[in-house]
């Protein structure tokens, strides 16, 4: 049954080969399940159930991810949506994080009424390249200066606004951990994010800078703290549009890259380029943001570490079903999950910042119409500490030196909307 299913002979691959690649994607990027709880926390959510809420989400949206379209890919609450979420809506904002969560439920509607319309890869391919690459490299440095905020090596300074911070027990654990999942990450080991946080963990434990659980069965599971707490209503103000909308191609963005990555890897793209189950892969990611509003997270987004699993040999959707379902199950050990510290996570956000950085890679600097605008955009995403911010830089100062140099004709219409919404979020 299972095999017929999930087509697994067609795929030339078996339900053990199955299960290990699902085993090997959740390794990868389990660290989710304690990165996003404590970037989330510092919008005043209450960070137990906030565990248990990002298992919630990640289990049921990789299920639906193997068991729709059946594809091996993995789905968890996003990084760098998770601290557009925190940083930019609810702490520079000023935003309460229920309207915050109101917001994503309506960027997961706009998904799926753009989805059903297949509008959403009109939109991307609208998108100068340089600038949704910039995005990336923008997310990864706000990514990588929160880490090491988190961490202590950098603090506040009145004259230079940041510096070096003093090389504490909590520095000196959190570098521990930093370097050993760097050098895990070169020799290609699976889960060397993980391993390099329950690594620091164990160092905080051993140094008696945190302590063992209490009783079991004082630890609640329950996220009524947060799950359908989101303010529908109140998200609808004018004055939101534009962050609900840089929600939407944040995530947008993060989907059909890592879409079309792991597509490739896993033998899912037709000769004629375009990807099998696309639009229904696009309708579980819309499905996935809107859940994640009702439970009480960041938007949901397809992972690239998915691609540990199909390196793996996974094939089909049974491998997206068995990393959902341990998804599910580490909601058992949430009483763990909470004791890790701040600084035990915050080389999982470097290094993941590391990586994003890497895309710069992409950028023509000898174009300068192009360039700047991109340089523009990474740079004020962490300078502003506002994602949307960076965005809306990037897309205004690229339409003004199109503009400028007599390049008008090749501004799509679409981008003129985008660059108006940008102006007017600048303004607000």
């Amino acid at each position: 049954m299972i095999n017929r299913y999930f087509e697994l002979d067609n795929h030339q691959t078996t339900v053990r080969t199955e299960v290990m690649a699902g085993l090997t994607t959740f390794l990868t990027m389990a660290y989710i399940i304690i990165v996003n709880p404590s970037v989330l926390a510092e919008a005043g959510m209450d960070k137990q159930a906030l565990v248990v809420a990002t298992c919630l989400v990640a289990g049921i949206s990789t299920l639906l991810m193997g068991l729709v379209p059946k594809v091996p890919i993995a789905m968890a609450p996003g990084m760098g949506l998770n601290a557009f979420f925190t940083y930019t809506i609810v702490i520079s904002d000023g935003v309460p994080w229920q309207t915050a969560l109101g917001m994503v439920f309506w960027a997961g509607v706009l998904f799926m009424i753009l989805s059903f319309f297949g509008a959403r890869e009109k939109i991307v391919a609208v998108i100068p390249k340089s600038l949704v690459t910039a995005i990336s490299v923008g997310i990864g440095l706000f990514i990588l200066f929160i880490g090491m905020r988190n961490m202590g090596l950098i603090v506040d300074h009145p004259a230079k606004l940041v510096t070096l911070g003093s090389f504490s027990a909590e520095v000196l654990i959190g570098l521990a951990g930093l370097f050993l999942t760097i050098a895990l990450f070169i020799r290609n080991v699976n889960g060397s994010i993980l391993i390099g946080m329950i690594f620091s963990t164990i160092l905080a434990f051993v140094s008696g800078l945190v302590s063992g659980p209490g009783s079991w069965d004082a630890i609640s599971f329950d996220i009524s703290p947060i799950a359908f707490q989101l303010d529908i209503a109140g998200a609808l103000q004018f004055s939101f549009l534009t962050t609900i909308f840089a929600l939407f191609y944040i995530d947008m963005f993060d989907t059909i890259g890592t879409l079309m990555a792991c597509s490739k890897e896993a033998g899912l793209v037709e000769d004629n380029g375009s990807i099998k189950n696309i639009k229904k892969m696009l309708g579980v990611d819309a499905v996935a943001t809107m859940l994640s509003g009702l439970l009480g997270s960041s938007p949901t987004t397809s992972y690239i570490e998915s691609g540990s699993g199909i390196a793996a040999g996974g094939r089909s959707g049974l491998t997206a079903v068995i990393a959902g379902l341990l998804f599910l199950l580490a909601i058992l050990f949430t009483p763990l999950i909470s004791l890790v510290p701040g600084y035990a996570t915050a080389p999982a956000l470097i290094m993941v910042g590391f990586l994003m950085i890497k895309q710069i890679r992409h950028i023509d600097m000898n174009d300068l119409g192009e360039a700047i605008p991109a340089i523009l955009t990474f740079i004020m995403m962490p300078l502003t500490y506002s994602i949307s911010t960076g965005l809306a830089c990037g897309f205004v100062s690229w339409g003004v030196i199109k503009v400028l140099t007599g390049k008008y004709l090749e501004i799509h219409w679409v981008m003129y909307i985008i660059i108006f919404l940008s102006i007017a979020s600048l303004l607000v």
